[in-house]
């Protein structure tokens, strides 16, 4: 279906994701959808022209992109207020919503974007919150409906979560995700699950940086010192679930017993599925199989291709 991509909601959300689709060549209209007068929409409208020109001046001077470039892509981007709502939403494509996070908010935006748009328009709640299962059924036509959700800064992220309910029709799966993936996205897709896949991984990490600070294990400098040049750098070029199996099941299974007898027994308690692995063999790269399965005649060609990953990673790594 051809129509403007449409983010309904001036925050910073909805300005990331107009930005993300105008430096990849698309066109995008973001909605003011909270009712002002003219003279503050004029204002909102500026800030947010202001706040767009300064993120390009940034990513010129950073030489991540030229100024013709910069220019091109500030006029795709345009703000409108929601007297223009009808007009906008009846011919979109796609309509990402980006108010507050507050279930009265969520209630009113999808019901009035439901009733505006085609039936057959995607509708896409940035949430970061709210299970899709929860807002689905605020939405005419919740077949069309899904959480995309976007890590900020949503222009430079490359990763956005499709977290689908059960009714979600495959079309607008695919469809969704073939338009981030047209526009350098990497979409993922899960099931209807709190916190998503990226929050729930960092809530825990972050949760434990905070207690070694507090402990006073190492200064809040070197803690980020070893994030930034050994756990995401090494997360960078392989994913959790593979480093696992790269590494080996039965690496995390002793480390963990051991994290659990000397620092927490139920902060490091092993899941379920760790113990299973180690029980029937399954620990990864070495054994042929783990959370992954892996062909005896590719397993060198594999582990050339995890150093080629991480050496490139070494390459474009900051000083």
């Amino acid at each position: 279906m051809s129509g403007p991509i449409v983010c309904v909601g001036a925050g910073r959300m909805g300005r990331g994701i107009a930005l993300a689709y105008a430096l990849a060549g698309e066109s995008v209209v973001v909605l003011d959808f909270k009712r002002r007068d003219a003279p503050a929409y004029e204002e909102l409208k500026a800030d947010n022209e202001a706040e767009i020109a300064a993120t390009l001046a940034d990513l010129v001077a950073l030489a991540h992109l030229d100024e013709p470039a910069a220019a091109t892509s500030a006029r795709r981007i345009r703000f409108a207020p929601l007297a223009d709502a009808d007009e906008l939403l009846a011919g979109a494509a796609i309509v990402y919503e980006g108010v507050p996070e507050t279930r009265p908010a969520k209630l009113d935006a999808l019901t009035r974007i439901g009733e505006l748009v085609a039936d057959r328009v995607l509708i896409a709640s940035t949430t970061s919150t709210m299970l899709a299962t929860e807002l689905a059924p605020l939405v005419p036509r919740p077949e069309r409906f899904l959480n995309a959700h976007w890590l900020n800064p949503a222009y430079l992220i490359p990763l956005v979560e499709l977290s689908v309910h059960p009714g979600t029709a495959e079309w607008a799966r695919d469809r969704l995700r073939d338009s981030l993936t047209g526009i350098g996205k990497v979409p993922v897709v899960l099931g209807a699950s709190p916190g998503f896949i990226v929050p729930r991984l960092q809530a825990l990490v972050m949760n434990e940086a905070a207690r070694m600070a507090a402990e006073g294990v190492a200064s809040p400098a070197e803690i980020d010192r070893a994030t930034r040049y050994g756990l995401g750098f090494r997360f960078a070029a392989l994913g959790v679930l593979e480093f696992i199996d790269f590494g080996g099941n039965d690496i995390l299974y002793h480390a963990n017993r051991y994290l659990a007898e000397q620092v927490d027994r139920d902060r490091y308690a092993l899941p379920p599925v760790i113990e299973e692995h180690m029980r029937t063999g399954r620990n990864g790269l070495r054994d042929g199989r783990g959370f992954y399965e892996y062909d005896p005649g590719q397993r060198a060609a594999y582990r050339r291709d995890v150093l080629a990953r991480t050496l490139a990673m070494l390459k474009n790594f900051p000083d």
